[in-house]
């Protein structure tokens, strides 16, 4: 059935090199074979590539932002998708990992996103579950620069640490990625100064779990995102509420306050304290 659904299904992103995007195109060409279907990775960024390309294609997956004009008048009446348009149920999301935030004690809270939020509903849910212990999110960094988000990560947070006051600096932070949160948190160890900020993530990557981190971070379902979008691409069957909606918590140290003993050696902030 699925041989006779797609020959060759092309593969968007405008950066393949991203972990989050790396892990996504990874299962997707898995699952793809499993249906006999073939994958053929497109830039996004390059409009003329892309035309050139679109009429080789029996339909075809975005991993990250949405197609460009230029493409989709390209591609003609073949099916599209783009992940984006899955809804995660990121205010749970949001929600799980503020509450986690203020079970360590935690007084002060900071968000650190792109120049554009990856997900409103995330903030949503963390602001809420701040909300609900009488808490707010006193601190919205952006990164600014494009393409490096450890890098644009690491001088959003240095920049903060450099104008707070120490008494008045957050003590915790939750990032819109993880690459946002290793920027993060390799800038409070090169501050130094025996600051301490409790650091999370979202994604997941595999860097997370390494010992120069221990990122506590959101996984997201990607097998079962992907097999969604599959089956909307290729069979045109949805699944509206399903367990692709739904992620966890992945719980290692960066969370943890500079009071907590024994493991704080583990924690990727206190390395170097």
């Amino acid at each position: 059935m699925y041989n006779n659904t797609c020959k060759t299904v092309g593969v968007l992103s405008t950066d393949f090199s991203h972990p989050q995007t790396a892990a996504l195109l990874q299962e997707v060409n898995r699952q793809l074979n499993a249906r006999g279907c073939a994958a053929l990775l497109v830039d996004a960024a390059a409009d003329d590539r892309a035309r050139q390309l679109a009429p080789l294609l029996s339909a075809a997956i975005h991993l990250s932002g949405r197609f460009s004009a230029a493409f989709c008048a390209a591609a003609g009446q073949i099916p599209l998708i783009a992940l984006d348009e899955l809804n995660l149920d990121g205010f749970a999301a949001g929600a799980e990992m503020g509450q986690l935030l203020l079970a360590q004690g935690h007084q002060r809270f900071g968000y650190l996103q792109q120049a554009t939020c990856a997900d409103p509903a995330r903030i949503d849910g963390f602001s809420s579950a701040l909300a609900a212990a009488g808490k707010t999110v006193d601190q919205h960094l952006t990164a600014a620069g494009a393409g490096d988000d450890r890098d644009s990560g690491y001088q959003a947070m240095m920049h903060y640490l450099k104008r707070a006051r120490a008494a008045e600096r957050i003590q915790a932070l939750f990032c819109d990625n993880d690459l946002l949160a290793f920027g993060a948190l390799q800038a409070v160890r090169d501050f130094g100064q025996g600051a301490h900020v409790a650091v999370t993530g979202f994604g997941d990557s595999d860097e997370a779990s390494a010992s120069t981190w221990h990122l506590t971070t959101w996984a997201q379902p990607r097998a079962l995102l992907v097999t969604e979008a599959l089956n909307r691409l290729l069979l045109n069957r949805a699944e509206e509420d399903g367990a692709w909606r739904r992620g966890e918590l992945r719980v290692r140290h960066s969370h943890q306050g500079k009071a907590v003993l024994g493991e704080m050696g583990q924690c990727g902030c206190a390395i170097r304290h």
